[in-house]
C-alpha cells in the first residue's frame, strides 16, 4: 500500500513540475551575446533579395519610433515559459540608418540604450529625438502667416530594393497624438501633421522617403498689440490734427512728433521681422506706406503755413505802407524854403510867405477865406484817414482773404484725399491678412 502510495506522489509531482525559465535563456538560445556581430553587421534578412520593411512613427513632440523585423531572430513563447519579448541593448543589433534630411544641429538629447524584441523577430526602437531642422518660411502675411514645415526620413545608404519606409500612423491619428502630448505651444499654434511618401534619385538608384508636413499658424495678438495697433493710434492722431488751426505753430510740431514715433517703431520692427522672405512682408508695406503718407501730410502742413504766414507778412507791409503816406500828406502843404533872419534860418510855408506879401485889406479878406480853407482841409484831412483806414483794413484783406481761401482750399482737399487713401489702404492689407 505504501509503494502504491509513493508512485502515485511521484507521478503527481511530476506533472506538475514547472521550468524555470529566463531571459538569458532566450539569448542563450538566440545565441546574442556582445561578442556575435552577425545581428549587428549586415542587414537582418535571410536571403539578401529580400526587403525590410521599417515602420517609423513620429510625433510633434520630439519622439521617434521605429520598427522592423529581424528575419534571423524568433523563438516559440512556450518552450520559454510563455516570454514574448525581451529587451537587449541596442549596441549588438542592427539599426536602419534613419536621418532627417533638413536637421541642422546634432541631438544632445538623452538616448535611450534599449531595443524591445518580440519573439516573431520584430524590433521596436523609441527615442526620444530633440530636432533642429530648416524651414522655408513664408512671412509675407507676418503676423498673420501660416507656415509648413517638413520632415523627410529616409536612409542614407539602402535604397529602395533594400528598404521600404512605411507610416505608422497616419495623417488624423498623428495630429491627435501630437495635440495630445503638446501642452504649450508658444508662439505658433499647431494645426495638422500630413505623412506622404516621396522617391528620390540618384546615380541610377532610388531611395525612399518618408515626409511629415507639420502646418503650424502664429499667434498674431502679442505682435498686434505691441507693433500695428500703435501705428494705427498713430494714423488716428494724424488725421485729427487737421482739425488743429493752421496759423499756430502747434499742428506743426505735433506732426513732426508723430512722424518720429512711426520712425522708432519702424526700428523695432526691423529686429522683430524674420529676414528670410522671397516677397516684401505686409506688415513693411503697411508701415512703409503709413509713414509715406504722413510724411506727404507734414509737407502740405508747411506748405499751408508758409501761404499763411507769407499773407501775414503782406499785411503789416501794406499798414507800414499807409501810416508813411499819412505823414508824407500832412507835409506836403508845407514848402521848405529856408528864411534867414538874424542870422538864423528856419522854415516857412507857402501860406506863410503869401500872408506876408499881402496888404492889410487882403490880409483881412484872406483870413476870412483862409477860415474856409482850413475847414475844406480839415474835411479832406477826415477823408484821407478814413481813406487811409479802409484801404489798412479792406485792402489787404481781400488779398490776405484770396491766399487764405486757396490754403484752406489745399487743406480741404488734401483731408479728403488722406482719408480715402488711409480708408483704401487700410482695406486692401487687412483684406491680404486674412486671404
Amino acid at each position: 500500500m505504501m509503494h502504491i502510495s509513493f508512485f502515485l506522489l511521484v507521478i503527481i509531482t511530476g506533472g506538475v513540475s514547472c521550468k524555470v525559465c529566463s531571459y538569458q535563456d532566450v539569448l542563450d538560445y538566440l545565441n546574442m551575446t556582445v561578442d556575435t556581430s552577425v545581428f549587428k553587421l549586415t542587414r537582418p534578412v535571410l536571403d539578401h533579395t529580400h526587403t525590410t520593411a521599417v515602420k517609423t512613427d513620429l510625433i510633434l513632440y520630439a519622439i521617434l519610433s521605429v520598427q522592423w523585423k529581424d528575419e534571423r531572430i524568433s523563438w516559440d513563447p512556450a518552450q520559454f515559459c510563455g516570454i514574448t519579448e525581451i529587451s537587449v541593448p541596442k549596441g549588438i543589433l542592427w539599426r536602419p540608418d534613419l536621418f532627417i534630411y533638413e536637421m541642422v544641429e546634432k541631438d544632445d538629447s538623452p538616448q535611450n540604450p534599449y531595443i524591445l524584441v518580440t519573439h516573431d523577430g520584430t524590433v521596436y526602437f523609441d527615442e526620444d529625438m530633440r530636432v533642429i531642422s530648416t524651414c522655408k518660411m513664408d512671412v509675407h502675411k507676418f503676423p498673420f502667416d501660416t507656415q509648413e514645415c517638413s520632415l523627410s526620413i529616409g536612409s542614407a545608404i539602402h535604397c529602395v530594393k533594400e528598404i521600404r519606409i512605411f507610416p505608422f500612423s497616419n495623417s488624423s491619428r498623428a495630429t491627435q497624438f501630437s495635440r495630445e502630448v503638446m501642452k504649450t505651444q508658444g508662439e505658433w499654434e499647431f494645426l495638422k501633421m500630413s505623412v506622404e511618401s516621396s522617391n528620390i534619385s540618384l546615380y541610377d538608384r532610388r531611395w525612399e522617403l518618408l515626409v511629415y508636413k507639420v502646418t503650424i499658424k502664429r499667434r498674431p495678438l502679442l505682435h498686434v498689440i505691441n507693433f500695428l495697433l500703435p501705428i494705427l493710434f498713430f494714423l488716428i492722431l494724424d488725421l485729427a490734427s487737421f482739425f488743429i488751426a493752421d496759423h499756430r505753430g502747434e499742428k506743426l510740431g505735433f506732426k513732426v512728433t508723430v512722424l518720429l514715433a512711426i520712425s522708432v517703431l519702424l526700428l523695432i520692427l526691423n529686429d522683430i521681422l524674420p529676414s528670410m522672405s522671397n516677397r516684401t512682408p505686409l506688415i513693411a508695406t503697411y508701415c512703409i506706406v503709413i509713414f509715406a503718407l504722413m510724411l506727404l501730410s507734414l509737407l502740405e502742413t508747411i506748405l499751408v503755413t508758409y501761404l499763411i504766414d507769407k499773407d501775414s507778412e503782406d499785411e503789416l507791409g501794406l499798414c507800414d505802407n499807409g501810416e508813411e503816406k499819412n505823414k508824407q500828406m500832412k507835409t506836403k502843404d508845407c514848402s521848405t524854403e529856408i528864411k534867414k533872419q538874424n542870422g538864423c534860418s528856419y522854415k516857412v510855408c507857402e501860406s506863410e510867405k503869401k500872408h506876408e506879401l499881402l496888404t492889410v485889406d487882403d490880409e483881412v479878406n484872406y483870413s476870412s477865406h483862409s477860415r474856409d480853407t482850413n475847414a475844406l482841409q480839415l474835411i479832406l484831412d477826415e477823408q484821407k484817414k478814413l481813406q487811409n483806414m479802409m484801404l489798412r483794413h479792406f485792402g489787404p484783406r481781400a488779398e490776405r482773404v484770396k491766399s487764405v481761401f486757396w490754403a484752406k482750399r489745399i487743406n480741404r482737399l488734401f483731408f479728403i484725399f488722406y482719408v480715402l487713401t488711409v480708408l483704401l489702404f487700410l482695406s486692401f492689407i487687412f483684406m491680404e491678412w486674412y486671404s
